[in-house]
């Protein structure tokens, strides 16, 4: 991996990571405090701006993964890699469910105002993050490890 094409994807991933993590030890946690019929539009549409940050650093992750794999040569590149790659896409898979199915069913909930159901895509939507959270780190601590 060149210098510009490894600090986009550690850049990317950065972004991606923290955003889960605020999500899910700050946000979630401190919206609590509101009503249901508030919390759900705030938490929606902040969700909203923050995966369209996701997208980009998916788009950037797969192109400077993809770069760094041609590069090296796949059967040159360390265990690390492989395994970093093979989780990167899993969690995109997730992402790309999490966005498409429970995310679009809680803005159509808080459309209309139906907070029980909302309440449930939130859950799952967190539930979904989570299980993203914790890939990244197995990630991470396979790159760092599997050389």
């Amino acid at each position: 991996m060149n210098g510009i094409s490894e600090l986009l994807h550690l850049a990317a991933a950065i972004l991606w990571m923290g955003g889960m993590g605020f999500m899910i030890f700050a946000l979630r946690p401190a919206a609590i405090v509101l009503e249901p019929s508030a919390r759900l539009p705030f938490l929606s549409k902040a969700l909203g701006y923050f995966f369209r940050v996701v997208w980009g650093a998916i788009v950037l992750l797969l192109l400077t993964g993809l770069h760094a794999l041609a590069n090296a040569g796949a059967g040159n590149s360390p265990a690390g890699w492989h395994a970093m790659a093979g989780i990167g896409v899993l969690m995109c898979l997730i992402f790309a469910h999490l966005y498409f199915a429970p995310f679009r069913r809680l803005k159509q909930a808080v459309a209309e105002a139906n907070w029980p159901e909302g309440g449930r895509r939130m859950k799952q939507i967190a539930l979904l993050a989570q299980v993203n959270f914790v890939l990244g780190w197995i990630a991470i601590a396979a790159v760092m490890l599997l050389k």
